[in-house]
């Protein structure tokens, strides 16, 4: 190659690695900026369910003791610790998330940039950096972020053995797949993805050994599973292993089959149109990732592992065929990495009509930057909110999530700290702001209504509850979402608490929640008001 033109190609890349450097630590920032502008947005159910129960592990209460969910423990100890770290308030929940998203941007860069080279490693990390953040995910501290906070580091380290062998890579591997099981469940669909990626590598090595194989599989499968039985030996210890497996496993089990295969396929066409429009151009260059194997040589070595990534991506959001906005948040590392492979292959394709060198090494920068922007611009109007309010609302409507903050100050303010509070409803995060514990373990009520074997023995345990602990304050609530009464419904504990509230409490509270006028009521006085909103929550105190 002559001097000048090989001085010419060293320049064009030099100036590529300069504006791909550029461009990921600015689209970073501005996405860390806009978290930093979202801390303190209330907390939603989800997150206040696993602050609740972080802070009662801070306590040393054990969890599933006070607090029932079908959730995996390893999310209420990661809670745990981001409170004892940062403090027990939603921002600096959201703080540690903040830290936790940053963390998987980087090993996002990582796994692209392993596969793809530089410019797909700032693509991958740029478009994920930007999708987590969105309302129609319902970017929140949601279990999904922790899930891939762990399996995707766990993926790199498997790569990493694959190529060198060594058995450390595989056992830390192996462990951190293990945990993304134990922040959800959805997780084991990644610890399967790590086996078929073992298996995979081991068939492209000539001669095939099925004894090396057999090896590898036992030290795989054994680390996945050592954190699962740690943790049921401690939870054994702690004597709540009964109701651990019963919610995360039997009860579980029943959850997961109440929606029909229609009724899945209905909720995943509608999911689609939550997930798909606000990042279309990231989406289009994800399929063209998952394609291009067919014309691009250097994608065409990974195409089996970008296909079986979005098989077991999909799979992880599918149970119970629910396709809930916020289980996307699994599925976003499969988008980010094959969106950038879709842009390395126009990065191949578009030199062939380009002939400046500058202007090729120019391609990618300008695809990031383009998609970037649209995904961008689509959420503008939420993106550049600062107030925690409205931030709630674009992500969630008029569920009372802001509400349940000012009522819960109201609770702490007028009780002592070991008085308990009933939360008639599924507003966990109540507790967790009030900083009181609950009269029942049934911190949601959506299982009382559900059609489930279960449902009844469940109301009657959570009366009994709440009839032995006598709480100071009774919070009831009829809000969209909170109970989701189906045809069939058991309705035993509303004739309950028909007879027990008026009996047993005085209103000193009412929260109406005004949709239309887009604003809510608050008013604090011991004189029962008639109610003109069909959404709203009482507060009750006890009588003397």
């Amino acid at each position: 190659m002559p001097a000048n033109v090989q001085k010419s190609s060293d320049s064009s890349d030099s100036l590529q690695k300069f504006l791909l450097a550029f461009l990921f630590i600015a689209l970073i920032s501005i996405t860390i900026i806009i978290r930093i502008r979202f801390l303190s947005t209330p907390l939603e159910r989800d997150e206040g369910e696993y602050a609740y129960a972080g802070q009662l592990m801070l306590q040393g209460i054990p969890p599933y003791s006070l607090a029932y969910n079908m959730k995996m423990p390893g999310i209420y100890a990661a809670y745990a610790v981001i409170l004892a770290v940062f403090g027990q308030t939603q921002s600096a929940i959201h703080f540690g998330v903040l830290i936790l998203n940053t963390a998987t941007i980087v090993f996002l860069f990582l796994l692209a940039k392993r596969l793809f080279g530089p410019a797909a490693g700032v693509a991958a990390a740029v478009f994920f950096a930007i999708t987590s953040i969105s309302s129609r995910i319902e970017a929140t501290a949601n279990a999904e972020n922790f899930v891939i906070f762990f399996a995707i580091p766990g993926i790199l380290l498997l790569m990493k053995f694959t190529d060198s062998r060594k058995i450390i890579n595989l056992i830390f591997g192996a462990l951190l797949l293990g945990i993304a099981f134990l922040m959800k469940q959805h997780g084991a669909a990644f610890i399967l993805f790590g086996f078929f990626y073992l298996l995979y590598k081991h068939f492209q090595n000539k001669p095939v050994s099925w004894k090396k194989f057999s090896f590898v599989f036992l030290i795989y499968s054994f680390f996945t599973v050592l954190p699962f039985l740690i943790t049921c030996l401690i939870l054994w210890y702690c004597g709540v292993f009964e109701k651990f497996w019963f919610w995360t496993f039997e009860y579980a089990r029943h959850y997961v089959g109440l929606t029909s295969i229609k009724q899945g396929f209905a909720n995943f066409q509608t999911s689609l149109k939550m997930v798909v429009p606000f990042a279309f151009s990231i989406w289009l260059f994800a399929f063209a990732g998952l394609l291009s194997g067919i014309w691009n040589r250097q994608i065409s070595k990974h195409s089996l592992f970008i296909i079986a990534f979005l098989f077991f991506s999909f799979l992880s959001v599918t149970p119970g065929l629910y396709f809930r906005p916020h289980y996307y948040v699994l599925f976003l590392p499969w988008l980010s990495v094959s969106a950038a492979a879709g842009i390395i292959a126009f990065q191949d394709l578009l030199p062939k009509f380009v002939k400046s060198d500058n202007k090729k090494k120019l391609i990618p920068v300008l695809l990031i930057l383009t998609a970037w922007l649209q995904c961008f611009y689509s959420q503008r109007h939420y993106l550049k909110q600062s107030d925690p309010e409205i931030i709630s609302r674009f992500n969630f409507g008029f569920l009372p999530f802001p509400e349940t903050l000012k009522i819960a100050k109201y609770i702490k303010e007028n009780s002592g700290k070991d008085d308990k509070i009933a939360v008639f409803g599924s507003e966990p995060q109540i507790y967790f702001y009030s900083q009181r514990r609950s009269a029942t373990s049934f911190i949601y009520t959506y299982p009382l209504m559900e059609k489930q074997p279960y449902a009844l023995e469940m109301q009657k345990e959570m009366i009994a509850q709440i009839e032995k602990n006598e709480p100071k304050f009774f919070v009831v609530i009829k809000t969209v979402d909170s109970w989701t009464p189906v045809p069939g419904s058991e309705r035993y504990i509303f004739e309950w608490a028909d007879n027990y509230i008026p009996a047993n409490y005085q209103q000193v509270g009412l929260v109406e929640i005004f949709k239309d006028q887009q604003r809510t009521v608050y008013r604090w006085d011991s004189i029962a008001q008639p109610v003109q909103s069909e959404n709203w929550l009482m507060i009750f105190e006890r009588k003397n």
